[in-house]
C-alpha cells in the first residue's frame, strides 16, 4: 500500500510539473503575442485615424475649390464691370457688379464652414503625427519588454536550476534522485551482507579469544607475582663514583711521613 501511494504521488507530481510548464510556456507565448497584438491593435487606430483625415481633408479640398471659384467670379465679374465703365456701358456695369454681388454671397456664407473644415484637416493631420510618433515608441517598448521578459525568464530557470527547484523534470533534481536511489540500494546491500556473515563472524570471534585470551586463574598468578616482587627488600644501593685520583687515600698520608709530621709539628 506505501509503494502505491508513493508511486501514485511520484506520478501525480510529474502531471503537475508538466502541467505547470505548459502553463509557464503558454504565459510567456501569451505576453509576447499580447504586446504585439497592442502594437497591432494601435496601428489598426492609426489606420482608423488617417483614413478619417483623408475624408476630412477631401471634405475641406473640395469646400475650399468652390470657396476659390466663387472668389475668382467675384473678382472676374468686377473686372467685367471696370471694362463696362470703360465703354460707358452703366446698364452692363451693374448687371456685373449684381453678379459679383451674388458671388460675394456665397463666399460669405462657405467661409465659416471653410474655416472648420481646414481647422479639423489641420487637427487630425495633426493626430497622425502623434500616433505615428506613439507606434514607434510603441514598437521600441514591445520590443524592450519581450527582451526583458525572455531575460527575467531565463534568470529565473537558472537561479531554479542551481537552487535545484523548479520543475519536477528540472535534471539537477533527477540526479539527485537517482543518487539518493543508488545510496538506497548500497545500504540495503550492505545489511543483506552483513546478515549474511553475522553468525560466520561470531566464530571467528570466538576462535581468537580462546587462543589469545587469558583465563582468570592466569590472571591471578600474574597479580600475586606482582605484589611479591612489590614486597621484596630493595638491593644495596650503589657505592658513590669516584674519581680514580679519589679513589683511596695517598700512600704518604696513610704511612705517615715522619718528616713532614715533624714540619708541621
Amino acid at each position: 500500500m506505501a509503494f502505491l501511494n508513493d508511486l501514485f504521488s511520484r506520478v501525480g507530481r510529474v502531471a503537475r510539473g508538466q502541467a505547470n510548464q505548459g502553463v509557464d510556456v503558454l504565459e510567456d507565448a501569451t505576453f509576447e503575442a499580447t504586446v504585439k497584438q497592442t502594437v497591432a491593435d494601435m496601428k489598426t487606430e492609426l489606420n482608423n485615424v488617417v483614413r478619417a483625415s483623408a475624408v476630412a481633408m477631401s471634405n475641406y479640398n473640395r469646400l475650399d475649390a468652390e470657396y476659390q471659384k466663387y472668389v475668382r467670379q467675384a473678382q472676374d465679374w468686377k473686372d467685367r464691370a471696370g471694362l463696362a465703365l470703360d465703354a460707358g456701358n452703366e446698364n452692363l456695369a451693374k448687371q456685373a457688379l449684381a453678379k459679383k454681388a451674388e458671388c460675394d454671397r456665397q463666399v460669405a456664407s462657405m467661409q465659416q464652414a471653410v474655416e472648420q473644415a481646414r481647422a479639423t484637416s489641420e487637427k487630425l493631420k495633426q493626430q497622425v503625427t502623434e500616433l505615428k510618433h506613439k507606434i514607434e515608441e510603441g514598437e521600441r517598448t514591445a520590443t524592450t519588454l519581450v527582451a526583458r521578459k525572455n531575460a527575467a525568464a531565463a534568470q529565473r530557470k537558472v537561479a531554479e536550476a542551481m537552487s535545484g527547484v523548479g520543475s519536477a523534470d528540472n535534471a539537477f533534481a533527477a540526479l539527485n534522485r537517482f543518487e539518493e536511489t543508488v545510496s538506497k540500494e548500497e545500504a540495503t546491500a550492505k545489511a543483506f551482507d552483513q546478515l549474511a556473515s553475522a553468525g560466520k563472524d561470531d566464530d571467528l570471534e570466538a576462535q581468537f579469544a580462546a587462543l589469545g585470551g587469558h583465563s582468570v586463574d592466569a590472571e591471578l598468578e600474574a597479580m600475586k607475582r606482582e605484589r611479591q616482587q612489590a614486597k621484596a627488600p630493595a638491593p644495596p644501593a650503589a657505592p658513590p663514583y669516584l674519581p680514580k685520583e679519589l679513589a683511596g687515600p695517598s700512600p704518604a698520608i696513610s704511612a705517615g711521613d715522619p718528616a713532614k709530621e715533624k714540619a708541621g709539628a
